[in-house]
């Protein structure tokens, strides 16, 4: 939720505007169907493969790979994406002839990839094949002077996407919005001001926000932030976070997955491990 597709699609449109940029969720697509779908395949290599598909690589052409979660990757996909990185071409599954490629490649991760390392779970030589220029997108939390410009132009998509014109945003509103904590980072942000565009009557934005008591007729809550409980670990704040989204959207796992930023399998998980039903 940090912006980190936005970053790697400014990227491309400044460098290769009029090639393709083929975004790729290392933790959604089946492991066992990852490498077809970056490399492409042969007719009758395997079961099923009944065409020649094109894999992604081959897509991108002369633009931009985007390995959105790359920690998410399996091991033994991450050595043939070093050959590929290295020698700059690939093989079609069941292919004989290597394909020589000049697409960019951008990775984008939540994780400490060199914890993972040290943990045995993330190759280091792809790590720093990888690591040619770092880009540290921080949360939220930490960048509270880019609200004002944010709530400006995701107030202006909203507004044009419901067919409304809700654009005055009080200064009370804005103060609770710059003191608010935003565990869901621009995510969180857009999802809040959608629901105050839905619920305002008028012209005049009108929120709540997680842990407010009450509303004022501005929108503005009485209590932004839960002083008390500073002390909770991760763990109960990530837990409560989950559980409150999962309410918001009625359990649908999809809409919870894309607010969370996380995929099904992890969301499944976490559910699991915290007792979420």
């Amino acid at each position: 939720g940090t912006g980190k597709e936005l970053v790697a699609r400014s990227i491309h449109r400044n460098s290769t505007p009029d090639a393709p940029m083929i975004p790729v969720n290392c933790s959604a697509i089946v492991p066992t169907l990852v490498e077809s779908e970056l490399f492409g395949h042969e007719r009758g290599s395997f079961t099923g493969a009944v065409d020649r598909k094109l894999g992604l690589l081959e897509a991108a052409g002369e633009g931009t790979l985007f390995l959105d979660e790359i920690a998410d990757m399996d091991v033994s996909l991450q050595a043939k994406l070093l050959r590929v990185l290295q020698e700059r071409e690939f093989l079609r599954i069941g292919g004989t002839s290597g394909i020589s490629f000049s697409a960019r490649f951008i990775a984008a991760t939540n994780r400490d990839l060199e914890q993972m390392i040290k943990e045995g779970t993330f190759r280091e030589d792809l790590y720093y094949r990888l690591k040619v220029v770092e880009i540290n997108l921080p949360p939220l939390r930490d960048r509270k002077e880019d609200i004002p410009l944010l709530v400006d132009h995701l107030l202006a998509r909203i507004n044009r996407e419901l067919k409304r014109s809700v654009t005055g945003v009080p200064s009370e509103v804005m103060e609770a919005l710059a003191a608010y904590n935003w565990p869901g980072n621009i995510r969180e942000l857009e999802n809040i001001l959608t629901a105050g565009v839905m619920r305002s009557t008028g012209d005049t934005l009108q929120i709540d926000l997680p842990g407010a008591e009450s509303t004022t007729a501005f929108g503005s809550p009485d209590k932004v932030t839960d002083e008390s409980g500073w002390e909770r670990t991760l763990a109960d704040v990530e837990r409560d976070h989950i559980s409150r989204v999962l309410t918001e959207v009625k359990g649908r796992l999809g809409r919870a997955c894309e607010i969370l930023g996380i995929s099904r399998p992890t969301l499944r998980k976490k559910c699991s491990e915290y007792g979420l039903k």
